[in-house]
């Protein structure tokens, strides 16, 4: 029990952090899972509906839709290659906050669409099987697939490189993730960003159920003002999943900085074999 209130307190501390500002989404938790005895390969589909979601480019605040959202691994001995992304985003505009950047498109109906963002890491265990803590190094890049002209994300190549770790104590499992995000701007004079990347959750597997608590986000530096288009982020996510080999997924998502989404819903549905 002791345990388990350390974990949730930790997430509830994080929480309620300050609010800050934000780019559009946030990196994915590491899939501890498939660092499990008998897991070689897993896949998985989705879908998200975020509301009062900011596109800080195009200065608009509205209802994001994420369609097509997709993770896929591979693991051979201590290390997992990682392939994900969004295939559609589709962004309908309710208000403007600031003026667009210039060379963002006006959009005359109100709804934006665009290509989301691609991704491939690769994560290396770093403990024994079996091992009371467990720790991992995971890097890799998120590619330029995205269209800036339409004003949802940059059109920037970024790297994260994180370190995690994971502790177990009987049905309770709680993981961590800290890094370097090397984020590329629209900025002439500034032509790349170093932000703190993090995630957090707290989980508890009970008979085909497995309750989350899942904490993720990116916080800029102290050492220069915010870069448009890289600002912090952050997102408390309460979800739950069902079933085993076959699994579902869902998890409603608060964002806590400006730029995150003020509510939103995340579904999805995987395989592992």
């Amino acid at each position: 029990m002791r345990f388990r209130s350390v974990a949730l307190a930790t997430c509830a501390a994080l929480a309620c952090a300050p609010a800050a500002r934000a780019q559009l989404r946030p990196l994915e938790p590491l899939e501890w899972r498939m660092f499990d005895a008998g897991r070689t390969v897993s896949a998985q589909v989705g879908a998200g509906w975020m509301r009062d979601q900011r596109a800080s480019l195009a200065g608009t605040e509205g209802t994001l839709v994420e369609a097509g959202n997709f993770r896929a691994f591979w693991r051979t001995g201590r290390v997992v290659l990682e392939a994900g992304g969004t295939v559609q985003r589709i962004f309908d505009e309710a208000s403007r906050f600031a003026p667009a950047e210039p060379e963002v498109r006006a959009d005359d109906d109100g709804t934006r669409r665009d290509a989301g963002d691609y991704r491939v890491l690769t994560a290396v265990r770093l403990t024994n099987e079996g091992a009371p803590v467990a720790a991992a190094l995971r890097f890799g890049a998120r590619l330029p697939t995205t269209d800036n002209t339409v004003g949802l994300d940059r059109d920037a190549t970024d790297f994260f490189a994180t370190l995690a770790g994971r502790a177990v104590r009987g049905r309770v499992a709680v993981q961590g993730e800290a890094g370097i995000g090397i984020f590329g701007t629209r900025e002439q004079r500034f032509e790349q960003d170093d932000l703190l990347v993090y995630t957090l959750r707290a989980e508890l597997a009970a008979a085909g159920l497995q309750p989350m608590l899942t904490i993720v986000g990116q916080q800029v530096g102290t050492g220069h003002s915010e870069i448009r288009g890289n600002e912090s982020l952050g997102e408390v996510r309460l979800g739950v999943r069902a079933g085993g080999r076959r699994w579902l997924l869902a998890e409603v998502v608060k964002g806590y900085t400006d730029f995150s989404p003020g509510l939103g819903v995340l579904v999805s549905a995987g395989m592992d074999w």
